[in-house]
């Protein structure tokens, strides 16, 4: 049975979260007084905020959607939203193609493990069987660079030592659908560059991106369509070249 084409649908998507321990008319006031946020409002007898609103979008192969807005305008919800971690509150999110969402390096970093122990649980969370982590685990460490530490545990790593573990597993898997929140620099100057070689390579493969960023040359550079989100609430996807007029709308 053949495989649907990677597309993504969303229809009139809505998320809330609840907001507990606050007074809603002291919450609705400290809003005001900001350009960023969801709506505050009030569902089922409690508070919440609307991070999305009846948001509609269609994406298929060779799509490149670039997201803009302030920050709190809902873009880091929406990628979230399409990688699974929300569940919409109103309205539905159809996704085909596998997806590999680049939104927190440090996600499932284990320090008590070793660096090789975590390639291979951030290999399981991103989907990957065990043989085929098995058989990615060498190109991997390679790429990090850091040799004998894979064998230490990661509580013993720098800083800069976890980001090359992180991103080099977390770019390891072929996907479908690419989700990204920011371009990824990691590293001293010599590891960038290895680095930005290998994300483009991920970009050029995805059959999908979708890239929230305040970077317009990344934007001009990598998409060829662009929606802009406010308070929640998201213009239609327009070509990249009219990104300046929803820059200054």
């Amino acid at each position: 049975m053949s495989q649907p084409p990677v597309s993504i649908t969303c229809t009139g998507l809505t998320i809330r979260f609840p907001v507990y321990g606050v007074d809603a008319k002291s919450l609705k006031k400290s809003l005001a007084r900001v350009a960023v946020g969801g709506k505050l409002g009030r569902h089922f007898g409690s508070t919440d905020v609307t991070a999305l609103q009846d948001l509609n979008l269609e994406l298929k192969a060779g799509d490149r959607l670039g997201l803009i807005g302030h920050n709190g305008s809902g873009k880091t919800t929406l990628l979230r939203a399409l990688s699974g971690a929300y569940e919409p509150d109103e309205g539905t999110i159809d996704v085909h193609g596998r997806i590999a969402a680049l939104l927190d390096l440090s996600l499932g970093i284990d320090l008590s493990a070793t660096g090789y122990d975590n390639i291979r649980l951030r290999g399981r969370i991103a989907g990957l069987s065990a043989k085929e982590i098995e058989a990615r685990l060498p190109e991997i460490a390679e790429f990090t660079g850091l040799g004998p530490f894979l064998a230490m545990p990661v509580k013993t790593y720098s800083a800069g030592m976890q980001a090359r573990l992180a991103f080099a597993t977390a770019t390891a898997v072929e996907c479908d659908v690419l989700l990204m929140d920011e371009w990824i620099a990691v590293g001293d100057a010599d590891f960038q560059k290895l680095a930005h070689k290998r994300l483009l390579g991920l970009v050029e493969r995805a059959g999908i991106l979708v890239l929230a960023t305040h970077d317009v040359d990344l934007l001009r550079l990598y998409c060829n369509k662009v929606m802009r989100l406010e308070g929640g609430v998201a213009s239609e996807v327009t070509d990249i070249r009219k990104l300046d007029e929803l820059l200054a709308a």
